[in-house]
């Protein structure tokens, strides 16, 4: 399997950037656990995306498959835990309505995000802030085992920045989601341990985009080597942070219409 680096300024300098190496680096492999559903085939390749200014401008990328409402509910989802609830649900059939979301796993059985704050105010040069995803005694048994594994973060030349390591990343219909959401999350605690925002650097060793969505892939590719950078993004300030926001009292209300479905307040 090739191993691709690709870094720039921003999010989706680095992302159209990315998209373009997969294209030409990626190679095609048989992709069996998921060919029903999926494609019988992926174009995948190892992959580290750095960013250097992870919260510069423009931070949004118009080649994605999710809309304001989207983005913000899993931002929601990694930062605020909304749907972790899910994970003591249990359904008709005795299973959990979800066997984990990535803020259940960051907070249990304790928080590490706590221990990563705490960590870094003991020792600036630490390299033991984690967070820690997977969990072999329960993922060998999923279906559907955690995709992220941990996130990594250092405070060097004043600035928090953060390393995220994907066993495997959807790179078509995922990769910009996940990205959003940790680099909110680097934010949130860049700020909160009064530091700047520094880079971001996410790595998958299995990035990959499946059969299903080669056309959609291709579309982009086209896009990116037609059009002109900057028209292929939007301002998240100046546009999109309003946007999304705007969906917060009606993403709220359909999370609690399913609490109240299970007996929950």
């Amino acid at each position: 399997m090739k191993d691709v680096f690709v870094e720039g300024r921003t999010l989706p300098e680095v992302y159209h950037a990315a998209i373009l190496r997969m294209f030409t680096d990626g190679q095609l492999a048989d992709c069996e656990d998921w060919a029903a559903m999926m494609g019988e085939q992926q174009r995948e390749c190892r992959m580290t995306l750095h960013i250097e200014e992870p919260t510069a401008e423009p931070r949004m990328s118009k080649l994605t498959i999710c809309g304001p409402r989207e983005l913000r509910q899993y931002e929601l989802e990694v930062l605020d835990g909304i749907m972790d609830f899910a994970v003591d649900v249990t359904k008709e059939d005795g299973t959990p309505l979800e066997d984990y979301t990535y803020s259940w796993r960051m907070h249990h059985p304790f928080d590490q995000v706590r221990f990563v704050l705490d960590d870094l105010r003991r020792s600036a040069s630490s390299r033991r802030a984690i967070i820690g995803i997977r969990d072999n005694d329960t993922d060998h048994r999923l279906q559907n085992p955690a995709c992220l594994q941990n996130l990594q973060f250092f405070i060097r030349d004043g600035k928090l920045d953060c390393c995220v390591m994907f066993r495997s990343n959807d790179f078509a219909q995922a990769f910009f989601m996940n990205a959003w959401a940790f680099i909110r999350l680097q934010e949130r605690l860049a700020a909160k341990l009064g530091v700047g925002v520094g880079t971001y650097s996410h790595t998958s060793n299995s990035m990959h985009v499946y059969g299903k969505s080669f056309g959609l892939f291709e579309g982009y590719v086209e896009q990116i080597r037609a059009r002109p950078h900057e028209e292929l993004c939007y301002d998240y300030e100046d546009l999109f942070k309003d946007m999304m926001e705007e969906y917060d009292a009606e993403i709220a209300a359909g999370f609690a219409r399913v609490r109240a479905a299970y007996g929950l307040e």
